[in-house]
């Protein structure tokens, strides 16, 4: 039986997705254990912040690294048949200085050996499952793959929503600013105008009325 500490090690497949959040100058790293031979996939997507762009290096158990940096808006990395141990996915943010980034990461891990399992357990009861498992092994995989463009989906839409909302603010900003300063060029031209067609005589008969 599983027990709570290593049951996500235990586990068969794994998809995990979160919104991770890389301060300027930083650089985040997660680990995650993958089974011998188990398909790995890893791919992330900006979602807000600064020029858009983060880099995403990952690394196998004995920390050589298998997918180098690259300054992009969104990479992915895919591996067949994988190292036993713990994976390493590094996001670094440290080319930007002064603009946290938001970004999506979705991992996933699962052992198609697992199904050749079941196939043999079924044998030995007897029961000819050839074609149902390998239809269910079939069904996994483009499920599998279904889940990754999902991802990649949702990012793209999370990340088009935030570019729109900061569009729309920066615009609205503007606009505002633009407001007051045509009010306050208004305001001193209708000074000014009034000060030329005002009449000399009132503050020169004020200043002999002064005198008197």
């Amino acid at each position: 039986p599983w027990s709570s500490g290593n049951w996500i090690d235990s586990a068969p497949g794994i998809a995990m997705e979160y919104k991770v959040h890389v301060d300027a100058g930083k650089e985040d790293c997660y680990w995650q254990y993958v089974h011998p031979g188990a398909t790995l996939y890893v791919s992330y997507q900006v979602l807000k912040g600064g020029d858009g762009a983060i880099g995403m290096a990952v690394r196998d158990p004995s920390t050589k690294v298998v997918h180098p940096y690259a300054w992009k808006a969104s990479s992915e990395y895919e591996e067949e048949s994988a190292k036993g141990g713990y994976y390493s996915v590094c996001l670094d943010n440290q080319f930007s200085r002064f603009s946290a980034k938001l970004v999506n990461l979705y991992l996933t891990t699962f052992r198609y050996d697992e199904w050749e399992k079941f196939s043999q357990e079924l044998q030995d009861m007897d029961v000819t499952v050839e074609n149902f498992t390998m239809t269910l092994k079939t069904v996994d995989q483009r499920i599998q793959i279904m889940r990754q463009f999902q991802s990649q989906s949702r990012s793209s839409e999370t990340r088009d929503f935030n570019l729109l909302s900061g569009n729309a603010g920066y615009v609205q900003n503007w606009s505002l600013v633009q407001c007051l300063v045509v009010i306050l060029c208004t305001i001193v031209q209708v000074y000014f105008v009034k000060s030329f067609f005002r009449d000399p005589r009132e503050n020169s008969s004020s200043g002999v009325k002064m005198r008197t």
